[in-house]
């Protein structure tokens, strides 16, 4: 959302060329250009870098069909990247953050982890780097982590580069509707995520309160 912010603010101050001219422009270049694009889109997004730039200019430059592919094959890459550059640097959840429940989530993100991926995925709010960052920090395995990035970015990514792409004079209302669908399911997913944890939770803490009563019993007799 930031970024679609900042790219219309810059689009009404500075002067820039007509969108149909650069998609013109795109065409021109040769067949090159779309794999400099991707290769560009994955490296500049594993910092920081707000993503929508590039996604939005995909849907501007090549359109809804090849857009969509690079946009969403970039971010995957891009992610994957993020994530193992994190654990080639030694960062844990247990040595970020000192809490006694930290053992006890980082493990539940390795089992199920790629529910709360997939979900936070579809919510456009939520920052797509720091995503990559606490899944490489998390014991979250690679695989699903991989498989639920690609599924939870397709719909967000889908609806920016349509956004794109009806800026080159081609308009869909399939825009709102995606985007309204993927945040509502992102949200959906997450709350089911959470109240999952929290039984699993509640459930562990009441077998542990059982073994202790029945140790200090057998203890006492």
């Amino acid at each position: 959302m930031v970024g679609i912010t900042v790219l219309v603010a810059v689009a009404l101050l500075v002067p820039l060329p007509a969108p149909v001219q650069l998609r013109d422009w795109a065409e021109s270049v040769g067949p090159w250009f779309p794999l400099a694009f991707l290769m560009a889109h994955i490296f500049v997004t594993v910092v920081p870098v707000p993503r929508t730039a590039f996604t939005l200019a995909a849907g501007l430059l090549f359109g809804p069909v090849l857009g969509i592919a690079i946009a969403v094959i970039a971010s995957t890459a891009s992610a994957m990247i993020a994530m193992l550059l994190v654990r080639a640097a030694g960062w844990q959840l247990n040595r970020l953050v000192r809490h006694r429940s930290i053992d006890t989530v980082d493990e539940r993100l390795r089992k199920r982890g790629w529910m709360a991926i997939l979900s936070l995925r579809l919510i456009p709010v939520v920052p797509f780097s720091a995503i990559n960052y606490a899944a490489g920090a998390s014991a979250m395995r690679v695989l699903p982590y991989m498989l639920a990035t690609l599924a939870g970015l397709l719909p967000g990514t889908a609806a920016v580069v349509i956004l794109g792409d009806a800026l080159a004079g081609h308009p869909s209302p399939l825009l709102y509707v995606v985007s309204l669908c993927t945040g509502a399911l992102g949200v959906t997913g997450l709350v089911v995520e959470v109240r999952h944890y929290w039984q699993h939770h509640r459930r562990t803490q009441h077998s542990s309160a059982g073994d202790e009563a029945a140790q200090q019993a057998a203890a006492v007799s």
